[in-house]
């Protein structure tokens, strides 16, 4: 069962992913990816994993050293529910990073790009993000209301 959850992560937020990459100027596609909620399914298998383990994931999450986390990760629902961990998280990221850009007008195949990287490496991709989302041309204007602000 681990190995399907494991399995099961990536492919629930897949089609969320492709949306935001391959078509980011769709019609639907802010409508499909504007619920936080599409970073649920890949949590919820985080969940099924580390409820039945809550003690071990306990010990070794709540006074964090590197010997237990090696232990608890290297045991196959610790790997499993860091994969889904990172899976949620990565795509809650990457839909900020979506609906951000949009509303700063960066270009959607720089975007594009970057949530791919993002896939990959979310820390790095979010890192890359942070620098151009700060870059004096896609600073918002002061006093000119944002998207979540109208």
């Amino acid at each position: 069962m681990t190995r399907s959850l494991f399995d099961l992560s990536f492919w629930l937020a897949a089609p969320f992913w492709a949306l935001m990459i391959l078509a980011p100027r769709w019609h639907r596609t802010p409508a499909i990816v504007a619920s936080p909620l599409i970073c649920a399914a890949p949590l919820l298998i985080y969940a099924t994993l580390v409820l039945p383990e809550f003690g071990p994931f306990l010990s070794a999450l709540a006074s964090p050293n590197l010997p237990g986390l090696q232990t608890i990760l290297a045991s196959s629902a610790g790997a499993a529910a860091a994969w889904a961990h990172f899976v949620g998280f990565d795509l809650f990221l990457g839909r900020w990073i979506y609906f951000d850009s949009r509303e700063r007008g960066i270009h959607p195949a720089l975007i594009s790009a970057l949530l791919l990287f993002t896939i990959l490496f979310a820390p790095l991709g979010v890192l890359g993000y942070l620098i151009i989302r700060f870059l004096p041309a896609y600073r918002p204007i002061p006093n000119q209301p944002t998207h979540a602000e109208t």
